[in-house]
Order: structure tokens, then sequence, then C-alpha cells
């Protein structure tokens, strides 16, 4: 029995030995791994000191503030100043043992390591309040092991140096909420227009919503992925017993409709904006204030027309993008749309894309046969043409005869045009293009009377600004004036426009025969009750349509087509584009008297007729522009936006 004893005495000693001595070379190696991770960690002493790209703050025309860029931060709030609903709201649905646990929560994380094991794959989180606060302010998104142990670290420092609330003021002052917003007073200054002192409980829930994952949850972006994310944060709330069913299904009745629609905050037209600001100011580290031509109301008509005339009729034939651009006749952009939804492309086509804007290029061919001597009243024949093996017909395959011009570009008649332009010369023609502000170099090839130049919806509709506006020329512009952060002006536009371009008796019979388009011709879907111009345009097999028009306060132009230039249901400039075009400006000028277009009213009796025979002695076709034209043409294109 003794020797029972000394035995099992003789081997537990060894064992004993063994356990301590492993016990402490694995304290020793935790001790090295910790101290090789922290030698990584940035200075804590540093955690109210955090760095941010300088913010861009967009206002429309009327002072309101309708897009950010950046990193925006509001007013420094404190948790006791803050609705207990909005920390209810955070601790509920983010980490409900925050004011229990000690930086890290073992229950939490071994309950998501549970619920991962189970699903096979990442599910859900364990970390704490505290170790996101300590992310935020010190550590990259990076994923890996190294990371975590720091966020662990960092999280126990946080708790060790402040107390529970003033952990929670660092969060709520830092954490990313969406729409370039760090901190709930930002976000709550963004998207609700007031200070998070006085958001409601719908509201609390909405922001608590958004740390899960601010650009899908933002209401600015999908209103309804927003709703029922905030749905899930009031129910959270009733789990963790901070509300009854009743209290939160009457903050969802109550304030939910306020956001089932997104708000316009015109990202096409920030998007531009921004893309210029470099060509205005030097751009560092500054915050800048810029004042822009928008109109709120004109950039909501305009988003809401685009959108409604795709969904609608331009579903069901094909059409599944649409852009729209409305200025003011010195070039001031009052609204700009760039697609159907940013969210769903950011890719800007009033600005960037550029298509052939068929029939829409005509009213420059038959501008240069006015300066040429013709008159609206000129016989045109409209009969088949061969221009040296190009052999243009009509939309409908007929055949009029000997016309008048007017009547030929009231019912775009494609033989009429092609006969013009080769009459007056396709030289004169692309000068006539360049002058009003079509970009780039202009090949007079045959086809080129019938709009096979490709052109940008913004400089189309930009050149028939001198149409609106009595003959000058216009360049779209979208900025008025830059400020710094300190209120110290950087810019602000000048001048008195770019000067004549058309003579005031050829703006009066430009805008009596594209009136015409509207009262008798091919734009009749897009009639207003008030004077109004404007034309239509169809590129090859429908892949393009195009109505630009204007009236003596705005001049729009509108296009619908395909990204990848797939051929639409038989989508015609005055059709579809024509119905938007006309809704969007029924609506714009509700509240305007109605104008007289340049030249119109009291015009004298009209010009004697001009024979279209005699043109050819006037303005032989060339071939090709002058070496000088050129030149012209290259930085005209280039100093264009």
């Amino acid at each position: 029995m003794f020797d029972n004893a000394q035995n099992r005495s003789g081997w537990i000693w060894p064992i004993f030995k063994f356990l301590a001595t492993a016990a402490v070379w694995t304290v020793i190696a935790l001790i090295i791994v910790l101290g090789w991770y922290a030698l990584g960690l940035p200075d804590v002493d540093d955690a109210l000191k955090v760095t941010r790209r300088p913010t861009v703050t967009l206002l429309s025309a009327d002072g309101s503030v309708f897009a950010t860029r950046g990193d925006l931060y509001g007013a420094p709030v404190r948790v006791n100043n803050l609705p207990e609903t909005l920390t209810q709201a955070i601790i509920a649905t983010e980490d409900r043992r925050f004011y229990s646990h000690f930086g890290l929560d073992l229950i939490g994380i071994a309950r998501a390591a549970w619920a991962n094991i189970r699903a096979g794959r990442i599910v859900q989180g364990g970390s704490t309040l505290t170790q996101q606060a300590a992310k935020n302010l010190f550590l990259t998104p990076e994923r890996s092991f190294r990371r975590k142990i720091q966020e662990a670290l960092l999280a126990l420092w946080l708790e060790h140096k402040f107390t529970k609330d003033q952990i929670l003021t660092i969060y709520l002052n830092r954490v990313y909420l969406g729409s370039g917003t760090y901190g709930v007073d930002a976000a709550a200054r963004k998207y609700f227009g007031k200070s998070a002192t006085d958001i409601s409980l719908y509201e609390s829930a909405l922001l608590a919503g958004l740390l899960k994952a601010p650009s899908r949850y933002n209401p600015k972006a999908s209103s309804s992925a927003a709703l029922g994310r905030t749905r899930q944060v009031l129910k959270n709330m009733v789990s963790a017993g901070y509300l009854s069913e009743n209290q939160a299904s009457a903050a969802t009745k109550r304030q939910g409709q306020r956001y089932r629609q997104p708000a316009t905050d015109g990202r096409y037209f920030a998007d531009w904006v921004l893309s210029q600001l470099g060509d205005y100011v030097t751009l560092g580290n500054r915050d800048l204030n810029v004042t822009t031509t928008m109109n709120l109301g004109l950039q909501r008509a305009a988003e809401r027309h685009v959108t409604a005339g795709i969904a609608g009729s331009g579903k069901k034939a094909s059409v599944s993008q649409g852009a729209l651009i409305a200025m003011a006749g010195d070039g001031a952009v009052r609204a700009l749309v760039g697609g159907r939804s940013h969210g769903e492309s950011s890719f800007n086509r009033a600005t960037q894309a550029s298509r052939q804007p068929g029939s829409a290029f005509k009213p420059f061919v038959y501008l240069a046969a006015l300066e040429a001597g013709m008159t609206p009243a000129s016989p045109v024949d409209d009969m088949p043409i061969d221009i040296d093996g190009w052999k243009p017909k009509n939309f409908d395959s007929k055949y009029r005869g000997t016309i008048p011009m007017g009547q030929a570009l009231a019912g775009s008649v494609n033989t009429a045009a092609a006969r013009i332009a080769h009459l007056v010369g396709l030289g004169r023609v692309a000068d006539t293009a360049a002058r009003l502000g079509v970009p780039g170099r202009i090949r007079p090839h045959p086809s080129l009377a019938l709009g096979t130049h490709d052109m940008r919806l913004i400089d189309l509709t930009a050149a028939y600004a001198p149409f609106a506006n009595g003959g000058h020329a216009a360049w779209p512009y979208g900025i008025v004036e830059i400020m710094d952060g300190d209120g110290n002006k950087l810019y602000q536009r000048r001048g008195s426009g770019l000067g004549q371009v058309v003579a005031a008796k050829h703006v009066r019979a430009m805008n009596g025969m594209l009136a015409g388009v509207l009262s008798h011709g091919t734009g009749r879907a897009a009639r207003l009750k008030r004077p109004a111009a404007g034309k239509t345009g169809t590129s090859q097999n429908h892949r393009d349509a195009w109505f630009i028009g204007y009236t003596a306060d705005l001049v729009t132009g509108v296009w619908v087509g395909n990204d990848d230039s797939a051929p639409m249901k038989r989508v015609t400039g005055g059709s579809l584009p024509a119905r938007i075009w006309k809704n969007f400006m029924t609506a714009a000028h509700l509240e305007l008297p109605a104008r007289d277009l340049p030249g119109i009213e009291g015009a004298p009796p009209p010009e004697p007729s001009t024979p279209a025979s005699s043109i050819t002695k006037v303005a032989p076709a060339s071939k090709e522009p002058s070496f000088f034209d050129s030149i012209i043409y290259f930085f005209s294109s280039g100093a264009r936006h």
C-alpha cells in the first residue's frame, strides 16, 4: 500500500511540473504575442482627435443644401443630452449587455460562434459597442486575426480610460451613418433636417438601423429598405423591454410614411458640378460651400417625369434609360437627370453619353440655309435624291414634291434636309453647328444633315439656347459661387455671355419654323398652352429618341434609349421624349406668365422667297473643314463641360 502511494506521488509530481511549466510558457507566449500586436497600435491618447476628408457642400440657387461630399460631422453631443429612445434603440440592437460587460462580451462571442457554426457561415458577430468604437477610432476595416486582437486590446483600454457613457458618447459622435455623415448629429441633420437632440422615436430607430449597413438602409437611397430595418429595430426595443408593442406600432404608422419616397438629392447634378470644381479653385484640405444653379422644384419635377416615363410606356417599348437637362437661356442649368436611377448606375447620360441626335440636328441645317439667303417660304423638293451614292429616305417612305422649307422642317423631311445641306454646303452646316456650340470635329459627310454626328444631351440642348434667348451663344454652367469653410469667397461667376451668334431676323425665322414642329409637325405631342418650339430626333433603328425644345424661359432636352444601343420598339422623338418634355415643361411653367418667343410678336412680313436653285452659287459644298476650322473644333470640344 505504501508502495502504491509512493508510486502515485512519483508520477504526479512530474505531471504537475510539466503542466506548471507549460502554463508559465503559455503566459509568456501570450504576453509576447499581445506585446507584438500592441506594438502596432495607434496612440490611444488621441481618441478624440480624428482626421477627415474635407467636406464639399452643394447648395441650390435658393441656398438649400441638396448634396454633400467628403466627411460631414455634426455638433458634438453627449449621451445625457440625446433622446433616451436613441440610446435604447442602439443598445437593444447592437449590444444589450453594454452596461454590464468589461469591453468584451464573452456570452455574445459564444452565442455568435454557435450561430455561425450552425449556419456554416458568418451570420452573427460578437463585437461590443466598445469594440466598434475602438475600430472606428483607430483601426482600418481590414478583416484579420491581428486586427481583431488589436480591437480587443483597445476595447479593454477604453473601458479602463472612460466611463460607459463616455464610451457611448465617443461612439455616437464618430460612427459612420451613410451619405458622408459621421456622428448622430450630422446624420440627423442630413436625413431629418434637425439636431439629434430633437429626433423622434421613429427617427431614433432609423438611425440605429443604419449602423448595420449605412448604404443599404440609407433612406435617401432605398426608402423601403430603411423602413424595413427601422421596424426591426423597433421590435428589438420591444424585446429588450424599452417599448410596448402598441408604442412600436404607433411609431411606424405615425412617421413611417415620411420615408416611403426617396428624397430628391440631385446626385447626377452633384456629380456633374463636382467634376468641374478643379477648374474653378485649387482643391486642397479645406471645406467648400458651392452655390449652384439648381432649382429644387424643377429638379424634383425632372426626376419624377423621367422616372414615370420610363416606368410607364417606356417599359413596354423596351426603353431602359432616359435623361433630361433644363437650362435658362444663358446656360444656367436648373435641372439635370442623368438616368433612371443613380443608385443603379452613376453614369450620367446627360453629360457623359455621346449619341446620334438624328433629326434634332436639322435646325443647324436650316439656319445655315437662312444665312445663305433662303426663307421659311423657299421651295424645296421632297423627292428621291442621290448624293455620291447616298440615298436618304423619309421616315414614312413618302414624297411630297415641292414644299416650303418651313413645312419640310416641321415634318422632319429627310430628303429636303439632305438636299438643303448639299446646296448650301456641308462645310457651312458644320460651321453653323460649331458656332452655336456643337463640340468636336464635325465631319461634313452628306449624312451630317440627318444627325450622324455624335453629341451629348447637354451640348445639343445648349446649342438650341440661341433660339430661345434672341441669338446669344450659351455655355452650360452649374456653379455660381464657391466659398471656403471660413466664409472667404473663392469664385464668383461674372460676365455677360458669349455674344451674338445668330442674327435677330434668323432667330425669328427659326422660332417660327420650330414652333410649327409642335403645332402641326412631328412634335405635336409636346404642345404647350404657351408659345414653345422644338425639334424631334430619332437615330437609325430607333436606338435613340430625342426632343429638344424651349420657351422664352427654359430650354429643355430629353433623351431616351438603352445603354447598349439596343433598338427600342418604334420609339421616336415625337412619342415618349416629347411626352416627358411636355409633362416636365408644364410643371415648370405653372407659376410663370406666358411669353412670346424672340422675334415672334410683331414680326415684319416674311422676306421674299429665294429659290433653292440659287443657293449653290452662294456656298458650294466643301469636302473637309479648313485646318483653322479643325483647330477651333478641337479646342471648343476640349473646353466644354
